[in-house]
């Protein structure tokens, strides 16, 4: 039942109001389902188990969703990467984190060490509202650009990727992930598709232009990034993988201007 009303939740209110929504209801929830068999690492919360997660009966996952911060798997294969693998939590570094997720914003804003700017075309928590194929910032301005599961949604990728190359500075990085087919070697998409129905079966959601294949690490590099890629979650032993509910089977990308 619970996996239904998120499902409803998702597909009927817009982003915008979700997040107000959640701020009201996560620590409620969270109180129900205190345990200590799984365990989010980005706000150190413990449950019996996590909650779903999915707009759609084919795309719905079960144990996925943190109660207490709303991090999804892949927000926490991302913590511990910045955590482990970069100086993120310790060097000052200036950040643009374009559709900044719920789960992080606080905790970023927070750090001392970090110059922090968010950016959307809609959020209410952005700082600056912008389209990410025209970002209103000069060239080398970022030491680091986080834009997660945002290039799904654009039209030009292509144009979206060199903008974000462009304003990081030299030696800076950006994480770009998104919904990827990892068996499929090609990018599916066509701009004919307008069909919100035909969208969500090709491309998973309504609001997806495109599917990402194996390629999008070519699309990266066309775009000027020097790409480290790597499933990194298998860097963990697996009960530590399972503890974490961490996507086994993510490719994560680390992308830098060299």
């Amino acid at each position: 039942m619970i996996k239904g009303v998120i499902r409803l939740l998702l597909q009927i209110f817009p982003r915008p109001f979700l997040i107000r929504l959640s701020l009201l209801i996560n620590r409620i929830i969270a109180v129900f389902l205190i345990g200590n068999k799984v365990e989010c690492p980005v706000c150190g919360g413990k449950f019996r188990k996590f909650l779903p997660y999915g707009y759609t009966k084919e795309t719905g996952r079960d144990n996925c969703l943190c109660p207490k911060c709303l991090s999804l798997e892949r927000h926490r294969l991302m913590w511990l990467y910045l955590k482990n693998e970069t100086d993120f939590f310790s060097k000052n570094l200036r950040v643009l984190h374009i559709a900044p997720e719920q789960c992080f914003y606080k905790r970023f804003k927070e750090l001392s060490n970090l110059n922090y700017t968010t950016g959307d075309l809609e959020s209410p928590i952005a700082d600056v509202h912008f389209d990410v194929q025209e970002i209103p910032f000069d060239e080398n301005t970022f030491d680091v650009v986080i834009c997660n599961h945002v290039l799904e949604h654009v039209d030009s990728d292509s144009k979206a990727m060199s903008e974000l190359f462009r304003i990081l500075k030299p030696n800076g990085f950006a994480i770009l992930q998104v919904p990827m087919d990892t068996e499929n070697p090609k990018t599916e998409e066509d701009s004919s598709v307008t069909d919100p129905k035909e969208r969500e079966r090709l491309y998973r959601q309504k609001d997806h232009v495109r599917l990402y294949g194996l390629d999008y690490i070519n699309r990266l590099q066309k775009a000027g990034f020097a790409v480290s890629e790597s499933k990194y979650s298998k860097k963990f032993p697996s009960d530590v993988a399972e503890r974490h509910r961490l996507p086994i089977d993510e490719i994560f990308y680390f992308n830098q201007k060299l």
